[in-house]
C-alpha cells in the first residue's frame, strides 16, 4: 500500500471509533460538500447487509454471486445484487441494482457503499461501469470492499475513480 493512502484493512470483529468523513480538497467538488460519521454499527449493519444481498444475487451464467448495500445521507440502508440474463449484456450488476432501488425509493445522497463476492483471498472492488454509476451521486464515498468472511478494506469512490467523469463537468461556465 502507498504511503499516504487512506486505505485501512478491519476485520469483522475490529472496532471503528466514530470518525469524520468527507474532507474536501479543491472547489470542484464544493456542490457535493458533506460532513457525516459513520459509526461502527453502521459499518458492521452495511457489511452484514451486502452479505445478505450477495446470497439472494441471480447468477446462473457466471456463477459469480454480488452483493453491495448502500448507505444514505438519512441513515437508511439499501441493498441490490448482481441480476444475470441470458443476454450478457443485459446484466445488471449488485452496485447498480442497489442504486436504482435507491433511487425508485426516493434517495439520492449517499456516503457509502459495502460490496462484496465469494472471492475469499483477496479484496474485489466494483467494475468500471459501477464506479461511474456511483459517481453520479457524489465523489466522496466511502467504499468498503468485504471478503465473505466479513472483513472488509476501505478505501473511496475518489481513489477508485481518480479523474472522474462526472455532473460537474455538465454545468456551463
Amino acid at each position: 500500500m502507498p504511503s499516504g493512502s487512506s486505505q485501512q484493512i478491519r476485520g469483522p470483529k475490529s472496532e471503528l471509533a466514530d470518525r469524520m468523513k468527507g474532507a474536501v480538497i479543491g472547489p470542484e467538488r464544493s456542490s457535493w460538500n458533506r460532513l457525516d460519521k459513520t459509526t461502527t454499527d453502521q459499518v458492521k449493519e452495511l457489511v452484514s447487509k451486502c452479505l445478505e444481498a450477495r446470497d439472494m444475487a441471480y447468477c446462473p451464467y457466471s456463477r459469480f454471486p454480488v452483493g453491495a448495500a448502500l448507505l444514505t445521507t438519512d441513515g437508511a440502508i439499501i441493498t441490490g445484487c448482481n441480476v444475470e440474463n441470458a443476454s450478457y449484456g443485459l446484466t445488471v450488476c449488485a452496485e447498480r441494482t442497489a442504486i436504482q432501488r435507491a433511487v425508485a425509493e426516493g434517495h439520492r445522497k449517499f456516503t457509502a457503499i459495502a460490496v462484496t463476492c465469494d472471492i475469499e483471498d483477496r479484496f474485489v472492488g466494483p467494475c468500471g461501469a459501477c464506479r461511474q454509476v456511483l459517481m453520479e451521486f457524489g465523489p466522496d464515498w466511502t467504499v468498503y470492499l468485504t471478503k465473505p468472511d466479513g472483513s472488509y478494506k476501505e478505501t473511496s469512490l475518489n481513489e477508485l475513480l481518480p479523474l472522474a467523469f462526472s455532473p460537474i463537468h455538465l454545468t456551463k461556465n
